[in-house]
């Protein structure tokens, strides 16, 4: 699920401290040591950017490397699920000792996102040059009719 929220600096953050760099590179070393090499929360999900462009969202995120067959897109309970999966060439035994270093990143990669607000049955996807768009249309508002009754 997301959350718009205005980004508001902390106070804490403005002052000058020269060991702050130090710190929080201990700070990552010893919570994380491997870093993003074994389930950092940064491999699970992909970046996305929520724009509203007056009658419609647009909602961009990034999955390059994926072919478009790999991209699944489910609706269920107000909640839109954006989900993909890639594979690696290094999971087979006999390639593996071929390899001498592996960055890139594999596995199942998801976000949720709250349409509650948006009008589900004409959201439109497109996928090129590894990017995601989907064009979420806002619901229309119902204003009540009124209506002038008779008396009797």
């Amino acid at each position: 699920m997301f959350e718009l929220r205005p980004y508001r600096r902390n106070k804490a953050e403005i002052a000058y401290n020269p060991f702050r760099e130090m710190e929080e590179m201990e700070r990552r070393f010893f919570e994380e040591p491997f870093g993003s090499f074994f389930g950092s929360a940064d491999i699970a999900e992909f970046k996305t950017d929520i724009s509203d462009e007056g009658d419609h969202y647009l909602l961009e995120a990034d999955l390059p490397g994926f072919d478009k067959k790999d991209i699944h897109l489910e609706i269920s309970d107000n909640t839109l699920t954006v989900s993909a999966e890639r594979h690696s060439e290094h999971e087979q035994k006999d390639k593996k000792q071929k390899y001498i270093r592996v960055e890139r990143s594999y596995g199942k990669y998801s976000r949720q996102f709250d349409v509650s607000a948006i009008d589900t049955d004409h959201i439109k996807a497109k996928y090129d040059n590894g990017v995601l768009r989907l064009t979420l249309p806002k619901k229309q508002e119902i204003l009540p009719q009124a209506r002038h009754l008779e008396i009797d």
